[in-house]
This record gives C-alpha cells, structure tokens and sequence, in this order.
C-alpha cells in the first residue's frame, strides 16, 4: 500500500506539518537561528522567518520516507553546491548543528526516537502527524475536482 505522505504534494505537507509545528508550540528557533546561514555553500541566511519550521517538517518527512537517518546522511541531503571562486564548485554538506538541535526539539517534543547506532526515527506520534497533514491534503484536493 502506497503511504498518504509519498502520495501528496511535498511542498504542500511541508507547509501544512511547519504551520501545526509553529501554531502549536511543539519547536522553538534558538536565538541564534536569525542569524545562520544552512550551511557553509550558502552565502546568506535564510529569508523566511519561519524558515525553522519548514526544516523540522522536511526533516521529518524525510525520516518518513527514507527509514532511520542521522545527522551525517542528513547533512548530505540538506547540502549544495559550494561555489569557490575562480575554481570549479565542489558539493558541500548542510549545517550539523541546525540538523541537530531540530532533531533534539523534535525528540524532547516526543515526535522523534533515537536508535542506538543507526539514527533516528519517526515515534507513532510523529508518524500520525504526518499521515493526518496528507489525508486532510488528499481530501480537500478531491473536493477541487
């Protein structure tokens, strides 16, 4: 059976999961979070004020998706091209800490779960969440056809 989360529209569960996420208080951005830059390729932070947010549901999604997952793998998913001057762009990987303190937010928040060795995952609360935000997705797209 095919899972609501892979079925609807990324950008649109992403949205939906980082509205509940910020409306209910389940994160909180650092202080410092105004500030940062995504990671050393970037060359200016982020423009979206709710940029934490949109992070903590896309790294959710993604450990839906793609089973256990830790900070490195993660890391590597978040990461882009790191432009050098005159010499050619080579890839370079996301900020750890950002991925890290999310992953932390999440855990306290009771939404995530640490696996010895192999990362973290999706807690049944975490993965209803998710699978509440595409069903609600799923029907008002059909009420639009």
């Amino acid at each position: 059976m095919v899972s609501p989360v892979s079925s609807v529209d990324a950008g649109k569960l992403i949205e939906k999961v980082a509205n509940y996420l910020k409306e209910n208080n389940v994160i909180e951005p650092p202080a410092w979070a105004m500030f940062v830059k995504t990671g050393v390729h970037k060359e200016r932070p982020p423009q979206n004020p709710d940029w934490w947010y949109i992070r903590a549901a896309s790294i959710m999604r993604k450990i839906y998706l793609k089973g256990p997952l830790g900070v490195s793998r993660l890391r590597t998913i978040y990461g882009g091209k790191h432009r050098l001057g005159h010499h050619p762009p080579k890839f370079a990987k996301g900020s750890g800490a950002i991925i890290r303190k999310i992953l932390q937010q999440l855990e306290t928040a009771g939404l995530m779960e640490k696996i010895d060795k192999k990362g973290r995952r999706l807690t049944s609360k975490g993965r209803e969440l998710l699978e509440e935000a595409a069903k609600a997705i799923m029907k008002t797209e059909a009420k639009k056809t």
